[in-house]
């Protein structure tokens, strides 16, 4: 009888559907491979993108790699450009967007995972 790997290697990302343009992969997470304790997501954000404010029960950390990001978080607004990073931590109102003339690209790493159910977009 075989054992049980240690390792998940993840040939196909779950490709999250999507209908304002941006594309999601989640690579490990709730979605892709039933890993609740946290998520990993590569993204690309169009230019002119944005979504709605929202209130998460998670931590994310946002890491571009091409581009630049805007974050509104409690009022404040922070921008981000490639090889930058930033820490939002549970219960921060913010809202994402890339407002500029060119596609952004960046990592997502969530704790506990993303899910639809605790991120509390607003409507």
């Amino acid at each position: 009888m075989p054992s049980a790997k240690n390792y998940f290697r993840n040939l196909y990302p779950f490709q999250v559907p999507t209908t304002d343009g941006k594309l999601i992969e989640e690579h490990v997470g709730l979605a892709s491979t039933g890993t609740g304790q946290y998520s990993v997501a590569h993204m690309v954000a169009p230019p002119q993108w944005s979504e709605p404010h929202q209130r998460p029960e998670f931590d994310e950390i946002t890491i571009v790699v091409r581009g630049r990001k805007r974050f509104e978080i409690d009022g404040d607004v922070v921008e981000l450009q490639a090889g930058e990073s930033l820490l939002i931590r549970a219960g921060a109102r913010v809202r994402y967007s890339n407002p500029f003339d060119a596609e952004c690209e960046y990592w997502s790493v969530c704790v506990p995972a993303f899910s639809p159910t605790t991120v509390h977009r607003e409507h």
